[in-house]
């Protein structure tokens, strides 16, 4: 009997104990996940929905309303030229703290106002 008792007391606590730690042995940090900015190309300027975003991937949609053909370069990655109602997406990995400088890389864009800075916060 005592042995019987002995095993029912080791099993109840050994059950309490996995009640206790299992919920958090499969917890793990929320997964980051990236921040989409939605840019719009006119002549001669670049719209963005935000200024800046949480530092890691960044997600740059990017759609061309001008007349003319417009690219989008940032942190040393650019879409291809984009003709008027086209789209391209572009996703970078930006560093916390940092600024980092846009621009349409055609000749004369940047000059004539297609260019900017966006901060990873």
């Amino acid at each position: 009997m005592k042995r019987i008792l002995f095993l029912l007391a080791v099993v109840t606590a050994t059950a309490a104990a996995l009640y206790a730690v299992v919920p958090f042995a499969g917890a793990r940090p929320a997964a980051q996940t990236a921040t989409t900015v939605k840019v719009t190309a006119k002549d001669f300027k670049f719209i963005l929905s935000k200024k800046s975003a949480r530092h890691g991937k960044v997600t740059f949609k990017v759609v061309n309303k001008g007349p003319s053909k417009h690219d989008f370069k940032i942190a040393g990655k650019k879409t291809k030229l984009l003709g008027k109602g086209k789209t391209a997406t572009l996703t970078v990995t930006l560093k916390k703290g940092k600024k980092y400088r846009y621009i349409c890389t055609v000749p004369g864009h940047a000059q004539l106002g297609m260019k900017g800075t966006f901060k990873a916060t």
